[in-house]
């Protein structure tokens, strides 16, 4: 048995509408899900130990701003994980929090989705938190990317860093099959 704390607005996102994800996500981890939505608290009970920690992840997933179909991803492929950035402790003011979060989702999330594209990564800037879905490889570059948008610098700069990265990526996967 495993216990998840979530808010309060994301607890509906986890039920579904007439209890579809949970079911949904009970069914595919071969758990038993039950939510206090009072307290604020998910537990998940199964005897398979790797589909209940996968089960786990997906439920922090969805507390940190992916929709179920976005979270779910992580039961599709084992070598997929999920990074969560806190940024609560880079700012004191709620202006500042504000800033950041822009710098990373963009102009009309662009900045967001570029990163997404150049890193096969999925993305959630939600409250307080940055998260990250992906293969361990791409989701450090990608991490990489939102670190130097944090430190402040341009946006091209990290653009061209993903693109550097891309070609390297791509380069050994040539050289790894010739």
């Amino acid at each position: 048995m495993q216990e998840v704390k979530m808010s309060g607005n994301r607890i509906g996102v986890l039920i579904g509408k007439a209890g579809s994800t949970k079911k949904e996500l009970e069914e595919r981890t071969k758990t038993i899900i039950s939510v206090d939505s009072k307290e604020g608290v998910v537990r998940l009970e199964g005897d398979d130990t790797p589909l209940l920690l996968r089960g786990i992840e997906v439920v922090q997933a969805i507390n940190r701003g992916f929709s179920p179909e976005r979270a779910f991803v992580l039961l599709d492929d084992e070598d997929l994980l999920l990074d969560v950035i806190d940024l609560s402790g880079l700012t004191d003011s709620p202006r500042q929090m504000d800033r950041l979060r822009g710098r990373i989702i963009g102009k009309d999330g662009r900045s967001r989705e570029q990163i997404e594209n150049m890193t096969d990564c999925e993305i959630s800037v939600f409250g307080k938190t940055v998260a990250l879905i992906g293969l361990p490889e791409r989701l450090k570059v990608a991490r990489n990317a939102i670190d130097m948008l944090i430190q402040g610098l341009p946006h091209e700069v990290v653009y061209s860093y993903l693109e550097r990265k891309r070609r390297e990526a791509k380069q050994n996967m040539i050289d790894y099959y010739y």
